[in-house]
């Protein structure tokens, strides 16, 4: 199992999860490998170039699929062509925090500081492109604010900085924001979902906050690479399949942090990926976002 991001992000907890749960089920170890760099580029040019027997699988999202096409000049591998995808796994949603020491006791006295010292004001992310990145990007560009960027090495670190002070506000996942704010080390200001979320439910979300534009929800799926054959993806879906509809599983994402989504079966899964990054590709150009 290749974890794209590093290790202690939502998506290597997400993997660890299901690295464990084929493990259990198919009777030999699954271990998991972070390959963080270059925004997941690196772990999924490796599953594309793997042998399509099933042995190398990896979880992928949003980020691979459409924001690194739109980000990078080349990206080694094609979403649409190099992977199949075994199905939809959780969905993670982001919220806006701040450290309880912080003036800023809303959305609004963020923006009111932010539009009063232009260019002053920092974010963290765990690296140009992620979704913490793009969250504040479009709060950026819907707000018509001038922030800076720093970005650190992975969630972990940027989440750090924010506890710590050493920047002014950032959006992270949700499911690994959770024990700081119920530990009291972050002030929650929005989270980016449609609706409220469950996790924290006296928290607004940025329409109601008066952006109707935003939303930002990923979607997180298990993949492999194209090619294999039907006999062992059958298996594959199996295995998967099994994992999340077990109660047990199911309990564990919600304590997690994340959302248990409705099940896309698997042969509707490339429509789906296909759809997503239609819909996203626009709103990664319109940020601005870069990488190199």
């Amino acid at each position: 199992m290749i974890a794209p991001l590093a290790a202690g992000s939502s998506v290597d907890i997400l993997a660890r999860l299901m690295a464990e749960q084929w493990s259990q089920r198919l009777g030999q170890p699954v271990p998991v490998e972070n390959r963080p760099a270059a925004n997941g580029n690196l772990a999924l040019g490796q599953v594309a170039r793997a042998a399509s027997d099933g042995y190398t699988i990896t979880v992928t999202g949003q980020t691979s699929v459409a924001f690194n096409p739109v980000l990078y000049p080349s990206i080694p591998y094609d979403p649409l062509q190099d992977f199949a995808y075994i199905g939809r796994i959780a969905g993670i949603s982001n919220a806006l925090v701040v450290r309880s020491a912080s003036p800023f006791r809303s959305l609004a006295d963020l923006l009111a500081a932010a539009r009063a010292q232009p260019g002053k004001l920092t974010y963290s992310s765990g690296g140009v492109g992620t979704t913490h990145h793009i969250s504040s990007a479009m709060l950026a560009q819907q707000a018509r604010l001038d922030v800076l960027h720093v970005p650190y090495r992975g969630a972990p670190q940027g989440i750090l900085a924010a506890q710590t002070g050493e920047v002014d506000f950032a959006y992270f996942n949700i499911s690994t924001l959770l024990p700081g704010i119920r530990g009291g080390a972050f002030r929650p200001l929005a989270v980016t979902s449609a609706r409220r979320s469950p996790f924290l439910p006296d928290v607004p979300t940025m329409k109601e906050l008066g952006f109707p534009d935003y939303e930002m929800t990923t979607w997180v799926a298990i993949a492999t690479t194209a090619g294999v054959p039907a006999p062992i993806m059958a298996r594959m879906v199996e295995v998967t399949q099994a994992a999340l509809t077990d109660e047990t599983v199911r309990r564990r994402l919600v304590e997690l942090g994340f959302e248990v989504l409705p099940p896309i079966p698997q042969p509707e899964m490339m429509a789906f990926v296909r759809a997503e990054k239609t819909r996203w590709e626009p709103i990664i150009r319109a940020t601005g976002a870069r990488r190199d």
